[in-house]
């Protein structure tokens, strides 16, 4: 829409899907270890204080450093960001499994790497989401990212039971062995395929320091972030529905045992239909591509999303299908909602500032996990499990109305690369 996209419009599927094939499976081996590693500490220590220690480990790289990893990518190579970070986290992996096969691995030992491996996520994944606008043509991202989501929900559903088979078939070791085979299948086809460079739109001030650079490349960045309004409220509004909707899992099987009566296997169930609706949300997102206007379908989906939350705290204890039921447009939801926002991203962003954008979105989603859980605990022990939901869901479906009434907003896909609304600009010139 607002790019040049006669470079990648010819021959852009089987360089994208080659590539996205083997970052699929780098995925599906890391969610592989996560398992492994969870399990692996719930049978050594049985703490749930080890277990959320774990937790902020693999958080805090994100957190903290997530706005100063961006300008890096935006100023090297992406290409080569993303085959380091999966070496990396690939030789963190090599480490642990060693220990492992010596019998002398100590859980201070996993919280390391799972902190070093969460850095090399906090390098990749901005790396990946802003390369995608520079191998997809603008018309195909909302699709691209719709089959994103329906991998995401796959790996969800699948690592669990698959993880589960793997360590009754062989010890933890042989799992962390099988995520360095998938960390190769991540890496060969970039080595094979370009990625094209973004046109730089600053200015590049050769006689400056490295370290100046990188500082005036930060400053550009959060402020282009800062005066695009429409781009900066958008990163506010997921930062909000990401506060709202994290300590949801959290709580999920408090919700199940305590005030429906129920056990595991209707958890396990819930969780299932949840990922049943991203894979569905995501495919019905890659076929249709959602309504012409993305935003529209974004805010559709919160919406979606704050109903399906709503309708779980105020379902009585006799209507556990209907949780299922909304279990599933939670999920499909969730796809609406994602899908279309990093569509409205990847073709609204210049593509120099994107690993900016990105990194700074990433880092501020995330910082709001630790947040939420800290506040909805004390909420639900209180006033119970259910308030949460309750008023989650409807401050969701607030939150998405209110939006429709905010004009930088509505009017973003009608912006330029600089945050400039093109119907402003046209008339000013005539």
């Amino acid at each position: 829409m607002f790019r040049d996209n006669s470079r990648i419009e010819s021959s852009w599927m089987p360089r994208f899907f080659i590539i996205w094939t083997g970052q699929a499976f780098s995925l599906l081996g890391s969610s592989l270890v996560q398992f492994a590693l969870v399990w692996w500490m719930t049978e050594k220590t049985g703490s749930a204080t080890v277990l959320s220690t774990a937790t902020m480990m693999a958080l805090l790289p994100q957190i903290v450093l997530g706005t100063f990893i961006g300008p890096l990518i935006d100023r090297l190579d992406r290409k080569r960001i993303m085959i380091i970070a999966d070496l990396s986290i690939a030789l963190a992996t090599g480490v642990l499994m060693a220990l492992f096969m010596m019998g002398i691995v100590e859980v201070w030992h996993v919280f390391a790497i799972m902190a070093f491996r969460s850095l090399g996520g906090a390098f990749h994944s901005p790396a990946m989401t802003s390369s995608t606008s520079l191998l997809v043509p603008s018309k195909h991202l909302t699709r691209v990212n719709g089959i994103n989501q329906s991998l995401h929900g796959a790996i969800n559903i699948l690592s669990p039971p698959l993880g589960a088979l793997l360590i009754m078939l062989m010890p933890t070791q042989g799992i962390l062995a099988i995520d360095l085979v998938t960390a190769i299948m991540g890496i060969v086809p970039l080595l094979f395929f370009s990625i094209p460079k973004p046109v730089r739109t600053t200015e590049e001030g050769h006689h400056d320091s490295v370290l100046r650079t990188y500082f005036a490349d930060l400053k550009a960045g959060l402020a282009y972030v800062a005066k695009w309004k429409g781009l900066l409220y958008l990163i506010f509004l997921a930062m909000l529905i990401n506060f709202l909707l994290a300590p949801a899992g959290s709580l999920m099987p408090i919700l199940v045992t305590k005030d429906f009566g129920l056990g595991a296997m209707q958890l396990a169930l819930l969780e299932t239909l949840v990922g049943i609706g991203v894979i569905s949300g995501g495919l019905l997102l890659s076929a249709w591509g959602g309504f012409k206007r993305k935003i529209m379908t974004s805010l559709a989906g919160i919406i979606g999303v704050g109903v399906s939350i709503t309708l779980i705290g105020l379902i009585p204890a006799s209507g556990f299908w209907m949780v299922l039921t909304a279990s599933f447009v939670l999920g499909v939801s969730q796809v609406l909602t994602n899908g279309p926002l990093h569509a409205i991203m990847q073709a609204g962003v210049m593509q120099d500032m994107q690993g900016r954008v990105f990194s700074l979105l990433q880092a501020g989603a995330t910082a709001m996990m630790p947040l939420s859980l800290l506040a909805a605990g004390p909420t639900a022990d209180v006033f119970g499990t259910r308030i949460w939901f309750i008023g989650a869901g409807a401050l969701c479906v607030l939150a998405a109305l209110a939006a429709t009434a905010i004009p930088e907003i509505m009017k973003i896909e009608t912006y330029n690369k600089k945050g400039t609304d093109l119907v402003t600009e046209k008339d000013s010139s005539e």
